[in-house]
């Protein structure tokens, strides 16, 4: 009878979690949270600027790096709320459905931004494997193709997640173990079977992160094939110079995804901290450094962009 009278009571916000441990020293780790948000949304912000700006960058190459700059800006966007509420002004509840679209936005922006490294691999194969066919197999047309394909399943693949979490009732703890929104976390809190959203929950994963890293690893095997096929050694480390870039972005994002999700499945035993940080870390580190490697990396990039900074200095001072 009890528990028939808790079905109809149900929680109307979730509490987040900071850093368990740290809560008298939120003020000092604002500080540094703050300038996170800040190179990630300024370096991501200053890729898409310089792509849009210059015309010798309107290849197909520096589009995907552009929507990757994109999918990470989203992802920035959707966890800073919650994350500068808990630290600069020690709020920590939200609204159930406020939960739920948070949840959403940072599923859908993780799943496009896993298609987009998989379209940046295959734009290499093609540029290694048949560099002479490469302007009329990668035009403007198939690029635009595959940033709608990658949209539309990041949208139609999460879409259903937030439907099945709000049929779930939440009458028992609603404290959360991060700082934003989770499929996994708050599915956690369910007082009731989540068979259905875990076995959906796994089917999405396979469909998005694993078909794409099982994409992105025969990608890079045909790559080493044509490498290996070029004579000259200066020509194969051309070659492999030119993928540099991407394979951080893969290990930037695949690593720390890996690591949440085994923590999730068999790490229950781990302190909450390692739960937090790591979830932190798969949020926050690719849009931080993606911008910085591929500025790093990409001649044309750091080139446009100092010329940009020039050209602005110049101007301030007239």
């Amino acid at each position: 009878m009890a528990d028939n009278n808790h079905s109809h009571f149900q929680h109307p916000y979730f509490v987040l979690t900071g850093i368990p441990g740290l809560e008298q020293k939120y003020y000092w780790i604002a500080f540094p949270l703050g300038a996170i948000y800040v190179i990630a949304l300024f370096g991501n912000g200053v890729i898409i600027s310089t792509i849009k700006s210059e015309s010798s960058l309107h290849i197909p190459m520096y589009y995907f790096l552009c929507m990757l700059a994109l999918a990470d800006m989203g992802l920035t966007l959707c966890t800073l709320p919650s994350m500068l509420g808990i630290f600069w002004f020690n709020y920590k509840s939200i609204a159930f459905d406020s939960c739920l679209v948070q949840m959403y936005f940072i599923h859908t922006f993780s799943a496009i931004e896993s298609g987009v490294l998989v379209a940046m691999a295959f734009d290499r194969v093609v540029a290694i494997w048949n560099p002479l066919r490469y302007g009329t197999i990668i035009t403007n047309g198939v690029v635009c193709r595959a940033g709608a394909v990658i949209l539309t399943r990041a949208v139609c693949v999460v879409f259903p997640v937030p439907f099945l979490i709000k049929r779930l009732p939440f009458y028992h703890s609603n404290i959360l173990s991060h700082s934003f929104c989770l499929h996994q976390d708050v599915m956690r809190l369910a007082c009731a079977s989540t068979r259905i959203n875990s076995l959906y929950g796994l089917i999405a994963v396979i469909f998005t992160k694993g078909s794409d890293s099982l994409s992105i690893l025969l990608s890079y095997v045909f790559i080493l094939r044509a490498v290996m096929a070029i004579a000259s050694g200066e020509g194969r480390l051309k070659a492999l110079n030119t993928c540099v870039s991407h394979i951080c972005a893969v290990l930037i994002f695949y690593v720390p995804l890996i690591g949440l999700s085994v923590i999730h499945r068999f790490g229950k035993h781990l302190s909450p901290l390692t739960h937090v940080l790591m979830a932190n870390a798969y949020l926050l580190v690719p849009p931080v450094l993606n911008p910085v490697v591929y500025t790093v990396k990409t001649k044309e990039m750091r080139k446009k962009i100092i010329q940009i900074f020039v050209q602005t200095k110049i101007t301030a001072e007239g």
